[in-house]
């Protein structure tokens, strides 16, 4: 009886937190919380509770929780310090992206996984904070580190169904996973799945990319074959890629690569024909032609899955094989386990060029890295707003050492912040936590990061340039981008024009892609125009205080049109802005380089941190922009 007392006074001292939270931050007239518990037609989130599943709580599987409870759990009041709350300052800005989630692919979803994800967060740093993390033994807490490298031998966890090893804070650009093995059993068919976070009452979690080898061919042939395919639980398997294609003639490109190698299937007269190397391995698979297939019954195989910037490439015995361009909410920072199984003894499994965060700690320079504090009172000449993705660790730390390193950057004149969605590990979600408390220059945002949300980043950085502080022009940027600040600067100066201004690589004469085969798919629901407005490539442009405060204010007043591509996006806007008579000014900068660098660049691209450090260190020596490595 007193257990049940106990409860029905906590929740109404919860309800009564909750209705003087929306009375006072939330005054009459403002949509999203004036009914955050009843369902009407006034109520904005309505239709989340009505079209995806409630999510169970992981720890009590028996608790239901609404999606409107998760979405308003986002931006209700925490515990947190004046510090902290610094690296959320366009969060509460962005509460109204509920009204407008349908606009983007998978909206609604993200803010819900966002929910889920920042209270487990909120929970954690609520531990650190009262001390309890210190009670837990060195093992575990080395175990929630973000490794550079892993590997398993055989021996060490593997069994004789599927073999697994778990990737603590995801795969990046760059980032990498072999395995060595001999195809054995009845038929030498096996299968490696990259698998992303389990989802909170979902019994599998999603497969960001299957691979699976057919020696004895399928249903479909009887020949050998790889076939690669995504599955989620909303909607079950994808559309299958076969290696050999049955329609060679739709042999896309990943990455400038083939999705499938021209030689897999050819016979050996076929690849004579077409000048391959006899030197290539053939498999004489009792048929009356010998047909080249990469994997051979009985034979070892080294296989690498390596992750490049449209997609996954599998190269086997050091020859390109396939490309997986990444699919939609099905993302490489998502992988959080290999999973390995069918005909096959497994020698070994390595993952390389993990994200991995440095230990402040360690880092001599701390204080020279940390951003220069804000003056919201005193207009500065640029704010420059980077994306980046959570577990990005080693391209903020590059951009941090090299371009932010300027003078007008340190002293103030310009501003730079990261822009980061959530992840949905926690592991990785501590780290970015940490690292924004130590440097200062993450903004965070209330959604998980899929790709296909990024002009949300692009209203966040208008939002913030325009209202957390007051900049005379604002700029986006990637964090793979190196940008000559000194340079942007003097052409702004150079041009002389502070209203109504685009400045960057202008695409003035650009169609919709069609076909839903290329990453840009634009369906004519979308955009029904042939072609678009003039808009500035992503790596780098830039635009007057009343383009990013209009963004601004339009957002608010629910008539900023949502668009996935952000920056066509941003130019659909200002088409928008010209029709309603802004004098619009479209300068076009040939030397920012959409795909890669070269010498005299004002923005490079596609820049690793390796390459980031090379630029910077060129620009010291001799005050000159010279590539690293080659142009790109």
């Amino acid at each position: 009886m007193k257990k049940s007392y106990g409860g029905i006074v906590a929740a109404c001292l919860f309800m009564l937190l909750v209705l003087r939270y929306g009375i006072i931050n939330y005054p009459a007239g403002d949509s999203f919380l004036t009914n955050a518990f009843y369902t009407n037609i006034s109520n904005p989130l309505e239709w989340l509770d009505t079209t995806p599943p409630a999510v169970q709580n992981p720890e009590n599987t028996a608790e239901v929780i609404s999606g409107e409870a998760i979405v308003f759990s986002l931006f209700a009041q925490r515990n947190v310090s004046n510090e902290e709350r610094q690296n959320m300052q366009t969060w509460n800005l962005l509460k109204h992206l509920i009204n407008q989630a349908h606009g983007l692919p998978n909206g609604v979803d993200a803010i819900k996984e966002a929910g889920v994800a920042w209270n487990s967060l909120m929970a954690s740093v609520e531990e650190q904070r009262l001390g309890y993390t210190n009670e837990i033994s060195p093992g575990k807490a080395k175990e929630k580190q973000c490794p550079h490298f892993l590997n398993k031998m055989n021996g060490t966890g593997f069994d004789n169904s599927v073999s697994k090893l778990r990737v603590p804070c995801g795969l990046t650009q760059g980032s990498s996973i072999t395995v060595i093995g001999i195809p054995n059993g009845l038929l030498g068919n096996f299968r490696i799945d990259l698998t992303g976070e389990p989802l909170p009452g979902e019994p599998d979690p999603p497969i960001i990319l299957h691979y699976n080898v057919r020696l004895n061919g399928d249903k479909v042939t009887e020949d050998p074959v790889i076939v690669q395919n995504t599955w989620t639980v909303a909607h079950d398997w994808g559309e299958e890629e076969r290696c050999p294609s049955p329609t060679p003639e739709k042999n896309n490109k990943v990455d400038e690569l083939d999705q499938c190698n021209k030689i897999v299937g050819k016979t050996e007269e076929q690849r004579m024909r077409s000048n391959v190397s006899r030197q290539v391995s053939t498999v004489q698979d009792g048929s009356k032609s010998r047909r080249y297939f990469p994997f051979k019954q009985g034979y070892p195989f080294v296989a690498t899955l390596r992750v490049g910037s449209e997609g996954i490439q599998m190269t086997v015995d050091g020859k390109h094989l396939t490309s997986f361009a990444f699919r939609e909410t099905l993302e490489p920072w998502l992988v959080n386990e290999v999973r390995i199984s069918g005909d096959l003894k497994l020698v070994s499994v390595l993952a390389s060029g993990l994200p991995t965060s440095e230990e402040s700690e360690n880092i001599i320079n701390l204080e020279e890295l940390k951003s220069a504090p804000l003056s919201p009172h005193k207009q500065m000449d640029l704010f420059i707003g980077v994306f980046s993705t959570a577990n990005n660790f080693k391209r903020r730390m590059a951009v941090r050492r090299t371009w932010m390193q300027y003078a007008a950057v340190r002293s103030g004149a310009v501003s730079v912040r990261f822009f980061v969605g959530l992840h949905k590990n926690q592991i990785v979600n501590e780290e970015l936590w940490n690292e924004a408390q130590t440097y200062g220059d993450i903004q965070l945002m209330p959604f998980v990061d899929y790709y296909g949300l990024i002009t949300w980043k692009t209203l966040a950085i208008c939002i913030f340039g325009t209202e957390v502080v007051s900049a005379k022009f604002v700029m986006k940027t990637d964090d793979d981008a190196f940008v000559r600040v000194d340079e942007v600067l003097a052409s702004l100066h150079r041009i002389k024009v502070n209203r109504g201004l685009l400045y960057g690589l202008i695409n003035s004469d650009s169609r919709p892609h069609r076909s839903p085969d290329s990453k840009w798919y634009i369906s004519n629901e979308e955009w029904p125009e042939a072609t678009y407005p003039p808009w500035a490539h992503g790596p780098g442009y830039v635009v007057s205080n009343d383009i990013a405060k209009a963004v601004s204010q339009r957002y608010k007043k629910g008539r900023l049109k949502m668009f996935k591509l952000e920056d066509v996006a941003m130019g659909i806007w200002i088409a928008d802005m010209k029709k309603e008579g802004l004098n619009v000014r479209y300068e076009k900068e040939e030397k920012v380089y959409n795909e890669g660098c070269k010498d005299g660049y004002v923005v490079a691209h596609y820049q690793g941190p390796r390459e980031m450090l090379c630029l910077w260190q060129k620009i010291q020596e001799g005050q000159v922009a010279k590539c690293c490595g080659g142009d790109r």
